[in-house]
């Protein structure tokens, strides 16, 4: 198994012990990142493989029982956003199938993984493992399990089997020509069109494409949360992100499109899209047949990769762009003006305790976005960072969250750090989502994985007192207590608390050159509590 990981350009090994593909993998020259938890090893392999667009995988190990069980979280997560990671769970021995209570990971992960089964038979090995790194690189994205009962593991494989193994490849489809005649029509008919970009264009590697085709229609662009940063958000036709928070050019410009573009989205509904106008009809671009008539009713759809199906709209609208009012651009910039207006006293607050609103605009302006990678982490972290820090380059920022795991953030980063060592990574976070991973700073003070936190510490978890507001009153259950600032240090992190709002930009200056030395950075930001985002939908839950 580590001689067929190798050839199919495999790094590191994001595992917990015991499993006996770690030593296997070590004596191969592939790195082998311990974690603290096994879910953070997973949310590892998340962010490296969303960092390479899928052209390389993360690979987890965890050991039978209960490292296949601890891991099932970041899986599930994983599963949520599309993203294709390998997980190689340890299992019972072959004569334990069945029997309780032996935990079967092929049978238990199949409601979330694209695919999943068990090496039954040693000799089934190279089989299987092509079979799972063509899942991993065709068709719809999430992850592959694959479990090895102990007693397998062990076990003789033919050497010329595994000799003649060939890596998968990807294969990429065009839409039908047909089709995209007929998308051209519909764009050609509409006045004032909105794309919708998502994960899919990133994937794809298509932001040129995507950027081309807007030019090309003077049609404004939105992103979906996983997809931001698909699009530039520094260019005149760029509205921004939209989630379960958003701009106010993204919603404005939305209600009034009379064709909604998406591309690389799946229009999914849950709590953390933003909704779709029920009335306007829906051009679909995506690589999965089941996105379609999924949420939404879509007038039309092109299947197939987004960076051909871009090339093919392009090519067939090129030359006889429709004609419309030049004034898009003009719109979006007086929109986004007047919003960010309204928002300025927040993001140029002088008080104590901080606005969070300060600290997200400071590193929007220390930050060399052009080479770094920012993600945010859930609650108000992700609904503060969202619409305010614009991304300039594709994974300039990940977006995640159609599940939304307190702590995800941390591992995304780490393993996004890995992934592009010459980028500073940042991950913003409250102090509930630290206290879920916290201790797996040590892992990256050990492992010398230099990544920069912005730990946003109000003392409350952010917005519960909503939802149990006599628990919170009587007992306070929403509220919490902790230096972090002395754990992180504890760590081997460099670690500062900052109350100051004139200490902000020097401390991430600091923090962000201290880190590409290889060593984490902690910074605790005493915050107020602030919870007003920037919401132009009701939420569902």
């Amino acid at each position: 198994m580590a001689r067929i990981l190798v050839a199919e350009g495999t790094e590191f090994l994001f595992c917990f012990p015991a499993h006996g593909l770690i030593d296997a993998c070590a004596a191969l020259g592939i790195r082998p990142i311990v974690t603290r938890t096994e879910r953070t090893l997973v949310n590892m392999a998340d962010g490296y493989t969303r960092v390479h667009n899928g052209k390389r995988n993360g690979v987890c190990a965890v050991q039978a029982g209960p490292g296949a069980e601890n891991a099932f979280a970041g899986v599930a997560q994983a599963a949520s956003d599309g993203i294709p990671i390998l997980v190689l769970p340890g299992g019972a021995r072959r004569d334990r199938r069945g029997v309780p209570y032996a935990f079967s990971a092929a049978e238990a992960y199949r409601p979330i993984a694209k695919w999943t089964d068990e090496i039954n038979l040693s000799e089934r090995i190279p089989v299987l493992m092509r079979r799972a790194f063509h899942a991993l690189r065709n068709g719809r994205r999430g992850p592959v399990v694959l479990e090895v009962p102990n007693d397998v593991g062990g076990a003789n494989v033919d050497d010329a089997a595994v000799a003649a193994y060939q890596p998968a490849r990807t294969y990429l489809s065009m839409a039908d020509p047909a089709g995209v005649a007929e998308a051209v029509a519909l764009i050609g008919a509409a006045r004032s069109p909105v794309i919708v970009a998502g994960q899919g264009v990133l994937f794809a590697e298509a932001t040129s494409a995507l950027v081309a085709l807007a030019e090309l229609l003077e049609a404004p662009v939105m992103t979906t949360m996983n997809g931001k940063s698909a699009f530039p958000e520094d260019h005149p036709l760029a509205l921004g992100a939209a989630g379960a928070s958003g701009t106010e050019a993204a919603a404005r410009f939305l209600e009034s499109a009379d064709l909604i573009v998406g591309v690389g989205t799946s229009f999914t509904v849950t709590p953390f899209t933003h909704p779709m106008p029920a009335t306007t009809p829906l051009l679909q671009i995506t690589a999965d047949e089941r996105d379609v008539n999924k949420d939404y009713p879509v007038r039309h759809a092109l299947i197939g990769d987004v960076g051909l199906v871009l090339e093919q709209l392009r090519a067939a609208i090129s030359g006889g762009a429709p004609r419309r009012a030049n004034d898009a651009r003009a719109r979006i910039a007086s929109t986004k003006a007047a919003w960010l207006e309204r928002w300025r006293a927040r993001l140029g607050s002088s008080e104590e305790p901080l606005s969070p609103y300060r600290v997200i605009a400071e590193l929007g302006r220390t930050l060399d976005r052009a080479n770094a990678i920012v993600t945010h982490d859930s609650g108000n972290p992700r609904d503060q960072l969202l619409p305010f820090f614009e991304a300039i380059a594709p994974r300039g920022y990940l977006g995640w969250g159609k599940s939304t795991q307190l702590g995800y953030g941390y591992g995304l980063s780490l393993g996004a750090k890995l992934a592009a060592p010459d980028r500073i990574v940042a991950n913003v976070m409250g102090d509930a989502a630290f206290g879920m991973v916290g201790m797996d700073v040590e892992t990256a003070a050990r492992e010398r994985i230099g990544v920069l936190t912005i730990l946003l510490n109000n003392s409350v978890m952010g917005g519960y007192d909503r939802s149990m507001p006599i628990a919170a009153e009587k007992y306070g259950t929403h509220r919490l207590t902790g230096d972090y600032t002395a754990l992180a240090k504890a760590l081997g992190a460099h670690a500062e608390r900052v109350t100051s709002p004139a200490a902000i930009a020097t401390a991430i200056e600091r923090a962000a050159k201290i880190t590409r030395d290889g060593r984490p950075a902690v910074l605790e930001f005493v915050t107020r509590a602030d919870p007003e985002v920037p919401r132009y939908f009701t939420p569902t839950y």
